[in-house]
């Protein structure tokens, strides 16, 4: 019985090697966002929520050229009335784009393909500041028809009473609302325990803090650094001060930066079943 040894020199030995010593690049980040993108539009449910931002958009319009005073037509008000559903649609959107990963049990799937599950989660939370921003462009432009359409129904020049800084302000409040959404989405990770936790947050808990805040003078005086959803809204008034500024900043880092840590290091520590 012989034994036949390869000389690492051969080039079939030295090929092998090569290949096997090779690694296989990695996923890119853009690949991930435009998957989680998909992710977002490619399922019936997803696909009427995004679409519900359009629909709303125009039902909220209509209404204004059908209900609102001649004087009120405005591209500011048309702006505002295209706004107010997205506040509530576009939470929900960041959310689900992470619970979904639970609720539909792919995340096993999707963390076994890309183990880094913080690269998923940063493809995840840049897709839902996309859609966000985009959403916002949707309701600048309906509002832009809106308000052509109201002037030539009632024969006024159309008044464009909404400037650069103005829009730049609801779109960093309507992506920190949706952002919040998805904060819930991470810390939860359930999409009826996070819808149900967002809407007790945004529908129950504003009174209890005004009432507390009209029968308690002291904490009248702290509301605004830790009242988040008071120091956001802020933002839709069109001009903000140094000192809501800073409010913003405080309420913010107790109520989403906090938590969102605390979601961040449970999920990447978390059995995926």
């Amino acid at each position: 019985m012989t034994t036949t040894v390869l000389d690492p020199a051969t080039p079939d030995v030295a090929a092998h090697q090569t290949r096997r010593r090779t690694a296989s690049p990695g996923i890119p980040l853009s690949r991930l966002i435009g998957v989680e993108l998909r992710k977002m539009f490619d399922t019936r449910s997803g696909f009427w929520l995004m679409a519900s931002i359009l629909i709303t958009s125009v039902l909220a319009t209509a209404a204004i050229i059908v209900f609102a005073p001649d004087d009120q037509q405005t591209y500011d008000n048309f702006a505002a009335a295209v706004g107010i559903p997205m506040t509530v649609i576009l939470p929900m959107i960041g959310l689900l784009a992470v619970t979904s990963e639970w609720s539909q049990r792919s995340g096993l799937t999707t963390f076994t393909l890309v183990p880094h599950r913080g690269r998923v989660l940063w493809a995840k939370f840049t897709a839902a500041v996309g859609v966000g921003v985009a959403a916002m462009f949707v309701a600048l432009v309906v509002g832009a028809l809106g308000t052509l359409i109201g002037s030539l129904v009632t024969g006024l020049d159309p008044v464009w009473n909404f400037t650069s800084t103005e829009f730049g302000l609801v779109v960093l409040g309507s992506v920190l609302g949706m952002l919040f959404g998805f904060m819930l989405g991470v810390l939860i990770r359930n999409s009826a325990g996070a819808i149900v936790a967002y809407f007790v947050y945004s529908l129950v808990l504003p009174p209890l803090v005004e009432l507390l805040a009209a029968n308690a003078s002291w904490f009248a005086d702290v509301r605004p650094w830790i009242d988040y959803a008071n120091a956001r809204n802020v933002l839709f008034n069109g001009s903000v001060t140094s000192e809501q500024w800073q409010q913003l900043a405080v309420s913010g880092t107790i109520w989403f930066l906090l938590p969102l840590a605390v979601g961040l290091l449970i999920v990447r520590r978390a059995e995926v079943k």
